[in-house]
């Protein structure tokens, strides 16, 4: 008579709180959070208010750790932090949610359901999938985030991700250990930096719809000083991703078709910008076949970019990586403790 199989072990689900100025928050997110999560990793990043003291004097929930920044690294930094220490310790599942009371511990489930299931590697929440709930997001937010989406498509490679830098993330522990941490983006660019770091790796990203929740929190970002900063690391990440994804990694008809529509798109642009000034200043009007030999190159190549384009979107990852994962090295042994 054989032996009945044992059930599979509970997924030791982790969250990762970065901490900076949430003390009036921290404590209320923490005992929103779940009981199927295994541990609670509460990071203070240098808060000038005392977030980890204050929830290690006032927070009795056994699940919680605190971790402490020397120097204030960002939100990316600290959530990165948290995520190594989830990784050495032997967490399945991570989860980050932030200190301020703006995301809703309750939706975890949601966020970790595809993971679990084997379906995507990395969930990531999505403020703009109900209308309703766009009146409760601030204007400015609203426009800013409206504006880079386009910009994070290109750079990630996720044309189906519509809220790039949505900070409520669930994320495999086996797809996190592959991910180069001292190279991914601390401040705020760090939730479009990691999406292209998991485009490189293949990992595949779903979206998990969500409402923001505003109230009394007071944003440490500086609009003017971070446009700039995305709008480098978006072009950085679109060259990058191009360059690995189409050159160092594989070489297709797309590898192609984008450098004909760049050199067809400069030169048709180019020459025909010079023609057009040559027949204002003479007055005359350009033979046909300068216009020709401009419009011929800018309409190849135009074709060309959008062939491109159209691969690019159906090249999206859509088998999960950490199915095909087996015994990653780079993963500690779990401990036995709970």
């Amino acid at each position: 008579m054989s032996k009945a199989k044992a059930p599979p072990p509970e997924p030791r689900i982790a969250v990762v709180i970065p901490c900076y100025c949430v003390t009036r928050h921290i404590a209320g997110v923490i005992a929103a959070v779940p009981d199927m999560v295994w541990r609670i990793y509460v990071v203070d990043d240098k808060c000038p208010d005392g977030s980890g003291a204050f929830v290690e004097d006032t927070v009795r929930d056994p699940r919680v750790r605190v971790l402490y920044h020397d120097a204030n690294q960002g939100v990316g930094g600290t959530t990165l932090t948290g995520m190594r220490q989830a990784i050495a310790d032997g967490a399945d599942v991570i989860v980050k949610i932030d200190g301020d009371g703006q995301m809703d511990p309750a939706l975890l489930p949601a966020f970790v359901s595809p993971i679990l299931a084997g379906q995507a590697d990395c969930a990531k929440g999505n403020r703009f999938f109900e209308i309703d709930s766009l009146r409760a997001m601030p204007k400015i937010r609203l426009i800013g985030n409206a504006g880079l989406s386009f910009m994070a498509k290109l750079s990630t490679g996720y044309w189906h991700i519509f809220d790039p830098n949505n900070g409520y993330i669930a994320l495999h522990a086996k797809v996190a250990a592959l991910l180069p941490f001292d190279k991914i983006a601390k401040g705020y660019f760090f939730e479009s930096d990691l999406l292209f770091r998991l485009n490189t790796i293949q990992a595949v990203v779903t979206e998990v719809p969500m409402a923001a929740v505003y109230g009394d929190e007071v944003s440490n970002l500086n609009v003017g000083r971070e446009t700039l900063t995305f709008a480098a690391g978006h072009a950085r990440n679109f060259f990058k991703r191009l360059f690995y994804n189409y050159y160092l990694r594989n070489f297709s008809v797309a590898s192609l078709e984008i450098v004909v529509a760049a050199v067809g798109l400069a030169f048709g642009v180019g020459y025909g910008g010079v023609m057009w000034r040559q027949s204002i200043v003479s007055g005359g009007a350009a033979a046909s076949g300068v216009v020709m030999l401009a419009a011929l190159p800018v309409i190849v190549g135009m074709q060309s970019l959008f062939a491109f384009l159209n691969h690019d979107i159906n090249s999206v990852p859509s088998t999960p990586l950490h199915t095909r994962l087996q015994n990653w090295p780079g993963t500690p042994p779990k401990k036995d403790e709970r």
